[in-house]
């Protein structure tokens, strides 16, 4: 066992002695049509069990990928076309900070319509952001959008973002987007994840929170892809933990 598997395993007994709950939760991003890796993750998640949040591009989708998703995914919203409308200055983002407020929501009404649409029962109408950034006085607006949740990342704020609305972010990304856009590797992602862990047992973060991974099927290489496998092997004969589904994090009937 390497130091960085060691270090997630010591943390989990640290939870177990505690008599608490590890809480796992799993979001993929940028769904939008057929491709072999995306396949591959379905399979993945079918045949390990672990529940999968699928963040879909509603106004991008084909039709073709909900033949694949089994009835019990969950299919959340990725903002709606996921079009970079960043002014100067401003990093990547859907939701510029100069685009009118109506604008943005009636996008985002139109993306959940058309995805509630297509995805049916395995609908949850909750977002993720495109490059997970929302502008602030867009969140308050979510809720009369259809929107019950918000998942970006990072450790969330205790404080409920607006009436109506529950944040579950995520707090591990497999994705070394400025390096190379491959695996992060192990010791970054099972670092990132025991970080999370103990910031919660120590009250340093949202304890009721489930620490999230992030995983973008699109640019998986062979390790990542292979952490996975290992990931849900490992974790899911680990005593003391378990994964959630969206529909049960965000409290969805």
């Amino acid at each position: 066992m390497s130091p960085a598997w060691r270090a997630l395993d010591e943390e989990l007994a640290r939870w177990r002695d505690s008599g608490r709950m590890v809480e796992f939760w799993w979001r993929d991003d940028d769904a939008a049509r057929p491709a072999p890796a995306l396949s591959r993750l379905l399979q993945l998640a079918q045949r390990t069990g672990t529940p999968l949040a699928l963040a879909v591009v509603p106004l991008r989708a084909d039709a073709a990928i909900f033949e694949e998703i089994a009835p019990g995914l969950a299919v959340i919203q990725h903002g709606s076309d996921h079009c970079n409308r960043a002014g100067a200055g401003e990093k990547k983002t859907e939701f510029a900070a100069a685009e009118p407020l109506e604008e943005a929501c009636a996008r985002l009404v139109q993306g959940r319509e058309r995805l509630a649409a297509q995805a049916r029962s395995r609908f949850v109408p909750v977002l993720a952001p495109p490059w997970n950034r929302l502008p602030a006085p867009l969140i308050p607006c979510l809720p009369a959008a259809g929107l019950v949740g918000l998942s970006r990342f990072g450790a969330r704020a205790a404080a409920p973002r607006a009436p109506g609305l529950r944040q579950v972010n995520t707090h591990v990304d497999l994705i070394a987007w400025r390096a190379g856009r491959g695996f992060v590797g192990e010791d970054a992602a099972l670092g990132a994840a025991v970080g999370h862990l103990a910031a919660k047992r120590e009250g340093r973060a949202d304890a009721g929170e489930p620490t999230g991974w992030l995983s973008h099927h699109a640019v998986h290489d062979e390790a990542a892809w292979a952490f996975l496998e290992r990931l849900f092997e490992t974790s899911g004969a680990a005593p003391g933990l378990c994964w959630r589904g969206a529909r049960e994090i965000f409290q969805v009937a």
